[in-house]
């Protein structure tokens, strides 16, 4: 699927699916509620996407989030439910790019599924950027938790998949809200993760926002339907009503990550839910 925004063109490039508990993906609501919209497996996991995005133009070729990768081992590939079918890199090449061509990796935060496919194991083990002409463009306070070896963040930024991009220079850290490319902005949400960004597309009245895990599907519209993985689920029931009010209100295009039937929707405000797709 292709859309274009301004200058670019954006594709969405599967990086892989895979299932999630859906109680720790809806949190505090009920599963009589969630399951209806999301149906569970017999483990109770609901199939989820990662809808990477190939961003062309300007003489640029952009990758935003590069899903899991290829490092999971035997039993994350068990507790997960991987698809072992293509892959982010595979997917490219249908696309028509090669690892090589992309010049800018952003990252919206340095969570396995989103940041893993960034790096890969070398045939002699070692681990390298999949992207070795790619600056990758994170949040300061997102790469500070992921290597302050605090207790709380350990388990959650597994290193092998960021740790070398410092070691080969690939690594640009950014402050904030900030334009990374003319007319793509990344903007500093937290609260999903310690340095969690959306990326903001706009050139004129064209715009869309790609939200990370602010809103990882659009089954997560309402403001109280937040994950269990939230950080600080209260913030993002503050941030996601304002982002997507931009998307609603300015009549730009929300892309979804973990979306797995619409990569990208227009939505409407709805007086029951907040917010709907249109």
């Amino acid at each position: 699927m292709t859309l274009q925004i301004g200058s670019y063109r954006i594709r969405t490039i599967p990086g892989g699916r895979f299932r999630l508990d859906g109680g720790a993906m809806f949190g505090i609501v009920p599963k009589p509620l969630w399951e209806r919209v999301a149906p569970p497996d017999e483990r109770n996991r609901i199939q989820l996407a990662t809808n990477c995005c190939l961003v062309e133009g300007a003489g640029r070729r952009l990758l935003i989030d590069t899903g899991y990768g290829t490092k999971l081992t035997e039993k994350e590939h068990d507790i997960y439910a991987v698809d072992t079918e293509g892959g982010l890199v595979a997917n490219l090449a249908r696309a028509g790019a090669t690892p090589d061509q992309i010049d800018t990796v952003i990252l919206s935060h340095l969570h396995f599924d989103h940041a893993g496919g960034g790096t890969m194991r070398a045939e002699n083990g070692d681990i390298v950027p999949t992207f070795p002409n790619a600056r990758y463009v994170v949040q300061r306070r997102e790469w500070e938790a992921a290597t302050s070896g605090l207790p709380e963040w350990e388990g959650t930024y597994p290193r092998e998949n960021f740790q070398c991009l410092a070691a080969t220079g690939q690594l640009e850290l950014i402050d904030g809200e900030q334009e990374i490319v003319p007319g793509i902005r990344g903007r500093l949400t937290a609260a999903h993760a310690p340095g969690h960004q959306v990326i903001i597309f706009e050139e004129g009245s064209e715009g869309a926002i790609y939200l990370g895990d602010v809103c990882p599907t659009w089954n997560h519209l309402h403001p109280m339907w937040c994950m269990a993985y939230d950080a600080w689920q209260v913030d993002v029931r503050r941030i996601k009503p304002e982002l997507l009010g931009m998307i609603a209100d300015r009549n730009w295009w929300g892309l979804s990550d973990h979306d797995p039937e619409r990569p990208w929707v227009r939505l409407q405000r709805d007086p029951k839910r907040a917010f709907k797709v249109r």
